[in-house]
């Protein structure tokens, strides 16, 4: 069973920043993040794909939110920065994992939350 432990999360003010963490516990095709505000469906936010390095944001916070990884230790970090009260919620950090030929499986994390007041 693939382990996704987060970390990082907290309260901010409007236009702050926070970091979060997101360790797997094995090598991951794609890892990213997705967030739920209350009342609402979780949403993404950013992914990576691993060998290649290649990301995407939702529109909602490209230029303020940046992914980073770590090879060696299977972490994805995700800055957080110009910090909107709309970016209040639970952020899960989402993965694809290989696990054979032609298998591919989504692991989730078990969600941290960051509240930005305005």
């Amino acid at each position: 069973q693939v382990q996704l432990v987060e970390s990082g999360g907290g309260s901010v003010q409007a236009g702050g920043s926070v970091r979060l963490s997101c360790a797997a516990s094995t090598s991951v095709y794609a890892m990213g993040w997705f967030r739920q505000a209350p009342g609402k469906e979780r949403e993404f936010v950013a992914v990576i794909t691993w060998s290649t390095g290649t990301t995407y944001y939702a529109d909602s916070v490209k230029g303020r939110f940046l992914l980073s990884r770590e090879n060696a230790k299977n972490t994805l970090y995700l800055q957080m920065n110009n910090l909107k009260p709309e970016d209040t919620g639970v952020y899960y950090c989402n993965a694809d994992v290989i696990e054979a030929v032609a298998v591919v499986r989504n692991y989730w994390g078990q969600g941290t939350q960051v509240t930005v007041s305005s």
